[in-house]
């Protein structure tokens, strides 16, 4: 294995720790669930918002008979939007207990109701079984969950993404160039690292409003302090190697030392850093979202799944909390394992 690059010396180490490997494997079922939430999830409506408050706090496994009426008309979404959002259903559901066919239409029970209601047309007869229960609203669990990975995926994904590209760049120009303008940027980072994260991710939320796309925005602008001080210190070591020496004595344009011979060789501490950045922005997102200026309703979100349903902890609907509070958990957790397999894998000393 002379020949191996650094990389797969790396991918191999990260394969004999098992923990960190199930870690991956967890990691890439959940965005593939979340990415196909919409052809996954029991409930196909806009983003399982269907209501049936007769089926509120249904036990787990709960199954329920609809009754499905087609309607006129149905609004059109593009093939995108339908993909990630969901479409618009175009039959109006209805929970019965029973139903009997007449001539031309059905005659049915609605769920709990000892009212009788005679539909004339067509209409259609479904089972569907609430694996994870209903919640407050009448809406299923399971489908909610599987929409949330989304959510919890994107903010990581994008707040590591601006962070990094934040970090990556002040931390090379602080540690190639040093002097004062490493001093400024260190003052700059000094600053922002001794303001409180959730103070400032709160203020930047309700400076920039509430919603989905403000939270990537106020994570990211928070969480870029750590990468710049680790890319910061790794340059100050780099740049004192010969090749580096080498390529300024070649008179190689700073910005080609920098890009070309200097920053592959932080990636490795980089990639460590935004796995435990990546389960920090999950973290924060559920906290915003708890605290009602993250993710906006009806917009599935687990920390706002957790904040309609933690009263329901002292009764026995406690499962309405407790799962998303175990899906945060988890994918927390993941992410905390492979960071800590990668950190393994990419230490030269072991």
């Amino acid at each position: 294995m002379k020949n191996a690059s650094l990389n797969i010396l790396a991918w191999q180490k990260l394969k004999q720790n098992k923990l960190a490997l199930s870690s991956l494997v967890f990691i890439i079922a959940c965005v593939l669930l979340g990415v196909f939430a919409v052809v996954i999830s029991p409930n196909g409506s806009p983003i399982a918002n269907e209501m049936h408050i007769e089926l509120a706090t249904k036990q787990p496994f709960t199954k329920v008979m609809f009754l499905e009426i087609p309607k006129e008309s149905v609004a059109q979404v593009s093939f995108m939007e339908g993909l990630f959002f969901g479409k618009p259903l175009g039959v109006k559901r209805i929970p019965i207990d029973e139903f009997t066919s007449i001539k031309n239409g059905v005659s049915y029970f609605p769920y709990q109701s000892e009212l009788a209601k005679v539909h004339i047309g067509d209409y259609q007869i479904n089972n569907q079984t609430f694996y994870f229960g209903t919640d407050k609203y009448g809406r299923d669990l399971m489908s909610r969950i599987l929409y949330g990975i989304r959510i919890s995926l994107s903010v990581g994904f994008i707040a590591v993404f601006i962070s990094l590209f934040i970090g990556i760049s002040l931390g090379l120009i602080a540690g190639y160039f040093r002097g004062r303008t490493d001093d400024v940027i260190m003052w700059f980072v000094n600053v922002i690292w001794s303001i409180p994260t959730l103070l400032m991710v709160i203020a930047i939320t309700l400076a920039l409003g509430k919603g989905f796309w403000q939270v990537f925005v106020a994570v990211g602008l928070t969480m870029w302090v750590e990468v710049a001080r680790i890319v910061r210190g790794q340059v100050l070591v780099i740049r004192e190697l010969e090749y580096v020496e080498a390529g300024k004595a070649l008179a190689f344009k700073s910005f080609r030392i920098i890009f070309k011979h200097i920053l592959p060789n932080v990636i490795g501490p980089v990639i460590v850093i935004s796995a435990a950045n990546f389960a920090a922005a999950i973290l924060i997102e559920a906290g915003l979202s708890f605290l009602g200026i993250g993710a906006q309703p009806p917009m599935p979100s687990w920390g706002g799944m957790i904040k309609d349903h933690y009263a329901y902890i002292i009764m026995d609907k406690a499962y309405l909390a407790i799962i998303p509070g175990v899906a945060i958990m988890s994918l927390v957790l993941a992410f905390m394992l492979l960071g800590n397999g990668l950190r393994d894998a990419f230490d030269v000393k072991s």
